[in-house]
């Protein structure tokens, strides 16, 4: 339930927190499992009483984790940010932590103020698991040619309709166009990261195009095939959505 803020003299702050995804159902609040939305205002709630306005940057789905997740959140309590800050790392389980806590201008929207966010996507990629990244990152057991796949993920970068690379749901239907700024595959040993930074990303977008430059390495898909893929304007062309775990918001910038 949104909470109502109470009148007084409110403050907006701006907090910046990080979490394991691997154990949530998303971001936001659902009837059917914990999420980060809900531990976090369980938290606050704790610190500054039941009354707060707070908005997310972002929604993330289950088992995608964060390395940078803001938070607005309109408060009439006097606590200063940094006391904030520790109180919140107090009460918060050990899968959430809060790394900033300041006060910003009264029309700072954590949403809507966003600039640009950038993902990444962890592949382990070796014939042998790795367990410590069990949920950390896809484990994938075939050979990726790091070079390749960069060279062909470069046709993503632009201002394009990506409708092809987005699950559709009973999302109200807008405006399909995102402006991709960067997208980068490389390969460190076993673990190959996929880093794409837009303005913004629709409902999968991140999963389904590395899905789809997985099935171009499986020979599924052409290596030149994604400008088509976005013409086509239809899901049925592009890969699979690939899995939650090896997902990471690593920054989101205003």
């Amino acid at each position: 339930m949104q909470h109502i803020f109470s009148c007084g003299n409110l403050r907006n702050l701006m907090i910046t927190i990080s979490y394991d995804g691997k154990d949530f159902h998303g971001w936001q609040i659902q009837k059917n499992g914990i999420t980060v939305q809900e531990v976090f205002q369980n938290s606050l709630s704790k610190i500054v009483g039941e009354y707060y306005d707070l908005k997310g940057c972002s929604r993330t789905d289950s088992g995608v984790h964060a390395d940078m997740y803001c938070i607005g959140v309109k408060i009439a309590h006097p606590i200063e940010p940094v006391r904030l800050k520790a109180a919140l790392n107090r009460w918060l389980p050990q899968s959430v932590s809060c790394l900033d806590c300041r006060q910003v201008d009264d029309s700072f929207h954590a949403r809507y103020d966003c600039k640009s966010k950038q993902y990444k996507y962890k592949i382990w990629n070796s014939d042998t698991r790795n367990p410590f990244l069990n949920g950390y990152a896809l484990f994938y057991p075939y050979k990726l040619d790091a070079e390749v796949l960069n060279t062909a993920a470069q046709d993503f970068v632009g201002r394009h309709d990506f409708t092809s690379f987005c699950t559709l749901d009973k999302r109200e239907m807008g405006d399909m166009c995102r402006d991709v700024k960067h997208f980068e595959v490389e390969r460190e040993g076993n673990l190959v990261t996929m880093t794409v930074e837009a303005d913004g990303f629709l409902y999968n977008m991140v999963r389904i195009m590395v899905g789809t430059l997985l099935e171009i390495a499986q020979g599924k898909i052409s290596p030149d095939a994604i400008p088509d893929i976005i013409l086509k304007r239809d899901r049925s062309y592009a890969g699979a959505t690939a899995q939650a775990c090896g997902l990471y918001l690593n920054k989101v910038n205003y």
